[in-house]
């Protein structure tokens, strides 16, 4: 079982940046790649960026170019960082981070980022 708590979202004007982290405990040795997924309003929840054992990266053509995902191992806990940078009002939405491919019981209540002015 993994434990996932996301947290870093918040209210940010067009253009500006936001940096997302992702702390995972628990069978972190089981993990293979994770992932940071959204839901914006009236659209199904999205795969937008994931990062392997390995650091190999992997993006939605949606936040290619601006958005960096990133790991930091430690002993018992792996975070995962979302740097999301030229943003626009489209990227609202509520982000969460999950195992790639994701499972059901480890998502938690994501974190709301607004894009707004």
């Amino acid at each position: 079982q993994v434990q996932l708590v996301e947290s870093g979202g918040g209210l940010v004007q067009p253009g500006g940046s936001l940096r997302l982290s992702c702390a995972a405990s628990g069978s972190i040795f089981s993990i293979i790649a994770m992932g940071w997924y959204r839901q914006r309003p009236g659209r199904q929840r999205e795969l937008v960026a994931s990062i392997t054992r390995a650091s190999s990266t992997n993006y939605a053509d949606s936040v290619k170019g601006r958005f960096t995902i990133s790991r930091d191992n430690a002993k018992n806990t792996v975070t995962v960082y979302l740097q999301m940078d030229s943003l626009k009002p489209e990227d609202t939405a509520v982000y969460y981070c999950n195992v790639v491919p994701s499972r059901r019981n480890y998502w938690g209540q994501g974190t709301q980022v607004t894009v707004s002015s």
